[in-house]
């Protein structure tokens, strides 16, 4: 098989919001090269292959197909052949992945948009990840019958409607675009010369006419892939002109065609339309109503004609024919703007051409079998304007070649990467390469720019994703058997590859595989490759493809690489591309029911996470195989296909409960805003029930945490550190991030007031005091700063004892208690052999005094650089073997907090004060180790136990949830999201629609089989939902909270059981905390607590 070059080469992606008739305008399509028969297309969904695609009526999985078509620049000269390979990507947003894979592969996207419901959310995601990718897009406005047939519009209703919906789609693409340069997409130097900034002046500019939809231009298509019609404005000028139905030049007619003018026969002229001029709509209408629209109303008022007639007439086996009336209407209708390429003459095989006369129509009705309305309407409609003539041409006239897309428009998504610096030419270098190299890589970015074929050309090739077949779908004398040991058809693991440059050769030469963080002088894997080309679900096997084609390879399933870049050079460096940016939603742990399936399911985890780069599998330590996927419909269909496919044999798997991640956070006292730092460090308030209650009680070092305050003592009491945790807003981190302030300041003041800046009511000044205190931010808004009188020295105190111990305080009241339950002394009291009491409370008491009076501001003497001083050698120590640890102990603290062992969001760890044991003589040395896994520990347990201290929050995921409803499916939708603790946002009507798309939040939470829920309570009326992750927020409900009073009392009822800790009461947060812990093994409050294990007592909730 000989492939064209790449100027007779396009390569295209349908892409779309879910439900817009993607893979139905496929069929068209697929159609056109007699692949499919035009009685099933757009009922057969040729490239939905999968079994689970055609059950559920989506697509799923990105299918290729190669075609051939007949393109004709210009009408004087010959028609020459193209091959496009066009890819039909899912629109569930569970699959999203696969979309920003065909988004890679190819140069131009066809963009679909239901005509009645418009742009959707997920179209606005998909226009900018198509921007992203430096995609070219067309516009093709689907199911434009549905205002005719649905919605009853008149053509210039219907023609208002289109020009409404393509400004929007403009308005979208002209603020992605605005966004993505303010943003800094684009580079900006301001020492560049007036010729380059005048030539990315007209890449921009030329960039937004790519983006910008016109009619006149022919990016636009109308069409219904139904019913298999479709045309272009410049298409219908011509056919018009042709037609000598207006006698204006087609350069002329095709402005005027889709503008508010209209047509006067009588004179021949094109005159203003006035919306408000007299006349009834059929004496008052736009060209494009007159021209495009009204013979195709006509048409189907026609065949509705006929269908009634039929219907009216005895017997059931009565059929349309051409005769039957209505179907004259049909005729005539047909005779005016046909865009088909030929007409038919009496005698000639008339199946392809646009009939004339009732005989012709007839015979178009007997060979096709036509005796449904749809049937009728697609036999001759798509012989009326040929829906694949319109998108084929249109693709091939507006999106570039292969060669034309690497070279000019898509220079940074197809890019090769360069070295990175330093990496070439010495051998002192952490990444060597030879000197050679950078030529050799200069030869290939330059051979991928201009996609070079010529027979010495480096070969470049780019693995976008993998996908799974069985053995039977390969066309390949070279394989196996398509059956396996058990009868079963075999697996295989094909890589979806775009080739570009070179020619890509089967078998014979072993390629360099670079995966995409390859670096420069690390052995890279070679692999002999097998070559397919794609033809929908089938895989026929070459022996080469050139640049600018797609195809399939196998043998790279052993890498475990999802995108490998392919190249016949040592020298080469994998593509630059770019991420889809989604993260998965639905989290569940998987194991086999059988342990004897152990070992095949841990090989089709590893199958099933290279061939769908959105899914993410983890091991953990205790042995739990996670399944992450985007969603449930995802979820769902990787567990079947687990099953079924990647396992090599089928298997039955135990699947858990859905996994919410949550966060750990705190909130404010009631006290702790309003009243001055002295006032509140001298609160002696009682601690909070947590603290009091098994199992937070048992946490280490809880006697020394009191209101958000702990003194975090190292192993063996060789130092102590006073740290303090408060709640750390948004806009705060936000503003710490970025350095100046971001939003709202009055956050900002109020942390300033609580922390005791030494500028309380200024903003900047509270974010400049902050920020020199050794911030140290981490990614989940979390925070640690150290007081001033840290870096000063003053909070730095050095204890100076014989056993190397600081002074430790009697605990606070709850391990006194726990000290009189065991009839014993408190086994943290020093002994008289350990620290000398008062030298080292003499310290403990200065420095409480110090942090009390200073605050963060810290205003304190400098420590004298030389002579003997209490605070020389801890400062020394400090910074040398201590700080560094911290910092560490730190993010290990914000992995996991004390509540639930979930990621800590939210908090401000404020480093108040430290304590260092030290000889009394010189040289001034600790006895005892002081810094590495000891800090670390320590301040993790500290930091912990200051959480515990104060009012617990969790922090929960929240989805962005968007759907369509009818009016009466309003209530049942309101009624389940409150359910769900849901808010809407947005619930805006579609114009010239009954249907309302709301937008609302969602906890993740209570996300789960939403969409069988809304189906059922809705009876149908409101459409399945689409989730994507929005934000975290904080939920504001105390897990440990209990009433008290007798008004609290009445309104939420009494403890269940004294002793008991439950609250009584429906509390989400506790609910969740005790989910989670009990999903991790963690003792959980409600459970049965041995209180003496020798008489075998428990305290058991009563139900």
């Amino acid at each position: 098989m000989v492939l064209p070059p790449p100027a007779s080469t396009r390569l295209l992606t349908i892409v779309a919001q879910v439900d817009h008739g993607k893979t139905t305008l496929a069929d068209s399509l697929v159609e056109s090269n007699g692949i499919i028969s035009e009685r099933l297309a757009g009922s057969i969904r040729y490239l939905d292959s999968l079994e689970e695609e055609q059950k559920r009526g989506i697509t799923m999985r990105c299918s290729a197909i190669g075609l051939r078509h007949r393109y004709c620049a210009n009408p004087k000269a010959d028609a020459q052949n193209v091959v496009v390979h066009l890819i039909d990507s899912p629109g569930h947003v569970d699959f999203s992945a696969e979309v920003t894979t065909s988004l890679l592969a190819c140069d131009g996207a066809l963009l679909v948009v239901d005509a009645v419901e418009g742009m959707c959310a997920r179209t606005h995601n998909i226009l900018r990840e198509a921007y992203a990718a430096q995609l070219v897009p067309v516009l093709l406005i689907n199911k434009v019958d549905r205002l005719c047939t649905d919605l009853g519009f008149g053509c210039n209703e219907a023609y208002m409607r289109l020009r409404e919906l393509i400004e929007s789609v403009n308005a979208a693409s002209a603020a992605m675009i605005r966004s993505a340069r303010a943003l800094g997409d684009d580079d900006d130097d301001d020492t560049q010369g007036n010729e380059i900034k005048k030539d990315k002046a007209d890449k921009e500019e030329e960039e937004e006419g790519l983006w910008n939809f016109e009619p006149a231009k022919g990016n636009v298509v109308f069409c219904s892939a139904l019913h298999g019609w479709g045309f272009t404005v410049p298409s219908l000028a011509r056919s018009l002109f042709r037609s000598k139905t207006v006698p204006i030049k087609p350069p002329v007619l095709r402005q005027y065609l889709f503008d508010d003018v209209k047509y006067r026969h009588k004179d021949g002229k094109v005159i203003k339309w006035k919306r408000e001029q007299s006349g009834a709509d059929e004496e008052n209408m736009i060209m494009f109503s007159e021209f495009g629209l009204r013979p195709l109303w006509d048409a189907y008022e026609g065949v509705s004609t006929a269908v009634a007639c039929v219907d009216v007439a005895s017997g059931r086996d009565a059929k349309i024919k051409a005769d039957t009336p209505g179907m004259d209407t049909l005729l005539a209708a047909m005779q005016i703007g046909s865009t088909a390429s030929a007409v038919a003459n009496n005698g000639s095989d008339d199946l392809h051409c646009n009939p004339q006369t009732v005989e012709e129509m007839q015979r178009i009705i007997r060979r096709t079998g036509a005796n449904s309305t749809e049937a009728v309407l697609r036999a001759m409609l798509r012989r009326y304007r040929p829906l694949s003539d319109a998108v084929l041409d249109a693709a091939c006239e507006h999106c570039p070649d292969p060669s034309v897309a690497s070279s000019s428009i898509r220079t940074r998504a197809l890019a090769v990467d360069d070295f990175p610096s330093g990496s070439s030419g010495s051998n002192g270098s952490e990444a060597f390469v030879e000197e050679t190299a950078p030529d050799d890589l200069h030869r290939i970015q330059e051979a991928v720019r201009r996609c070079d074929t010529s027979p010495d050309a480096p070969t470049v090739a780019h693995v976008c994703k993998f996908v799974v077949t069985d053995r039977a779908s390969v066309t390949d004398s070279g394989l196996p058997s398509p059956q396996g040991e058990n009868g079963k058809p075999l697996s295989m693991i094909m890589g979806l590859t775009r080739v570009l440059s070179g020619t890509l050769r089967s078998e014979n030469v072993e390629y360099f595989c670079f995966g995409p963080k390859h670096t420069p002088g690390v052995k890279i894997a070679q692999k002999k490759l097998r070559l397919y080309l794609l033809m929908g679900s089938s895989f026929v096997k070459v022996e080469q493809i050139p640049a600018g084609h797609i195809c399939a390879v196998y043998d790279l399933e052993d890498l475990q690489l999802k995108t490998i870049t392919l190249c016949d050079s040592a020298h080469g460096m994998p593509i630059r591309g770019f991420h889809h940016g989604l993260k998965p939603l639905v989290k569940v742990n998987v194991e086999p029911i059988s342990a004897s399936d152990t070992a095949a399911l841990e090989k089709g985890l590893v199958k099933l996470a290279l061939a769908d780069a959105s899914v993410e599998v983890t091991a953990t330590s205790k042995g739990e195989r996670l399944l992450s996927c985007l969603g449930e419909i995802h979820l769902e269909q990787s567990i079947h296909d687990l099953e079924t496919t990647y396992c090599g044999k089928e298997i039955k798997l135990r699947v858990s409960e859905p996994i919410v991640d949550f966060g750990e956070c705190t909130a404010w006292f009631d006290n702790e805003t309003s009243a001055d730092f002295e006032q509140f460090f001298d609160d002696k308030s009682p601690p909070l029930r947590q603290i009091t209650i098994p199992p937070y009680c048992y946490e280490e070092g809880i006697g020394h945490a009191h209101r958000g305050r702990c003194r975090a003592l190292l192993s063996g009491r060789p130092a102590a550190i006073s740290l303090r945790v408060v709640p750390l807003t948004s806009v705060v981190y936000k503003s710490l991030k970025a350095g100046t302030v971001v939003g709202d300041s009055e956050d900002i003041c109020a942390l300033g007031k609580v922390l005791q800046c030494s500028q309380v009511d200024d903003a900047d000044g509270i974010l400049r005091e902050i920020l020199a205190s050794s911030c140290t931010l981490d990614n989940n808004g979390n925070a640690m700063i150290e007081a001033s009188g840290i870096r000063n020295g003053t909070y730095i105190k050095t204890v100076f004892t014989e056993n190397g111990e600081v002074y430790v305080p009697p605990s606070s009241t709850t391990d006194n208690l726990s000290t009189q339950q065991n009839g014993g002394s408190n086994n943290e009291e020093p002994t008289e052999e350990g620290v000398d009491i008062a030298v080292g409370r003499n310290v403990y008491d200065d420095l409480r005094s110090i942090i009390r009076a200073g605050g963060l501001a810290g205003d304190g003497a400098e420590v004298p650089a030389k002579g003997k001083s209490e605070e020389s050698p801890a400062a020394t120590i400090w910074p040398d073997e201590m700080r560094g640890s911290v910092a560490a102990g730190f993010h290990l603290a914000m992995r996991s907090g004390p509540f639930c062992e979930e990621p800590v969001r939210g908090v401000l760890v404020v480093v108040e004060g430290i304590e260092i044991a030290t000889t009394s003589s010189p040289p001034y040395k600790g006895l005892k180790p002081v810094g590495g896994g000891i800090v670390v520990a320590a301040l993790r347990s500290g930091i912990r136990c200051a959480l515990l201290s104060r009012p617990a929050r969790l922090v929960e995921g929240h989805l962005r949830l968007t759907l369509h409803s009818s009016f009466t499916g309003l209530g049942p939708l309101h009624a389940v999201l409150s359910r769900r603790r849901g808010k809407v946002l947005t619930d805006d009507m579609v114009e010239g629609t009954d249907l309302i798309r709301v937008t609302a939040n969602l906890p993740q939470a209570e996300s789960f089989h939403l969409a069988p829920e809304l189906l059922k309570e809705s009876s149908g009326n409101v459409t399945a939902p689409e989730l994507v992750f929005s934000h975290w927020e904080v939920l504001e409900e105390d897990p440990f909270w209990i009433p008290t009073s007798l008004e609290e009392r009445e309104d939420f009822g009494e403890i269940l059981m004294s002793g008991d800790s439950s609250t009584g009461i429906k509390n989400n947060a506790l609910k969740y905390i005790r989910a989670v812990r009990d999903r991790k093994g963690l003792l959980v409050d409600s459970k049965k607590i041995v209180v003496a294990a020798e008489k075998q007592r428990t305290l058991a909730r009563k139900k």
